[in-house]
């Protein structure tokens, strides 16, 4: 048996020829000719803003669309919400409300206070009045629909807000 003797790097030359820091004690990684630093690139942070930049965008477009989806969500409920009150008034009252704060009278207080149309931000609804009679015992006509004062387009259905 031949024994095979170790070189350490201290002895090699080709050891300390490829990998000075080994020759001196310490470990030897792999570089390029290039030094490294560690940080990212201008080019690398420029992408990564891009990225996010675009992804900002299309959660703003969302939720601007999903706000306007509540604001006519909530147009169409106070619609339904004010032509109940005004038919439970002409039926119990047998006569029409003449104005809609007829609805809000404290002695017969059919809605607490008429909503704010959330298309225009005010209370400004456009009443229908009509010589409609719903039972015979009516005694008077008065308002009998009620819609938005708005003349803005839906953006999702393509419909005048006034027309709902």
């Amino acid at each position: 048996m031949s024994k095979a003797k170790k070189f350490s790097s201290r002895e090699s030359p080709l050891i300390a020829l490829l990998c000075p820091a080994l020759a001196k004690g310490r470990l030897c990684r792999a570089s390029s000719s290039k030094a490294t630093n560690g940080g990212f690139t201008l080019i690398e942070l420029m992408i990564v803003i891009a990225i996010i930049m675009i992804l900002i965008g299309i959660a703003a477009g969302m939720y601007q669309r999903s706000v306007h989806r509540a604001r006519e969500a909530t147009l169409r409920s106070d619609l339904s919400v004010m032509r109940q009150a005004i038919d439970h008034y002409t039926l119990d009252k047998e006569a029409a409300p003449q104005s809609l704060e007829d609805l809000v009278n404290p002695q017969s207080q059919y809605l607490r206070e008429i909503p704010t149309d959330p298309i225009t931000n005010a209370k400004d609804w456009h009443v229908d009045t009509g010589d409609t009679v719903m039972s015979p015992d009516q005694s008077t006509t008065g308002i009998v629909d009620v819609h938005s004062n708005s003349d803005k387009l839906s953006p999702f259905d393509g419909s005048h807000y006034n027309t709902w």
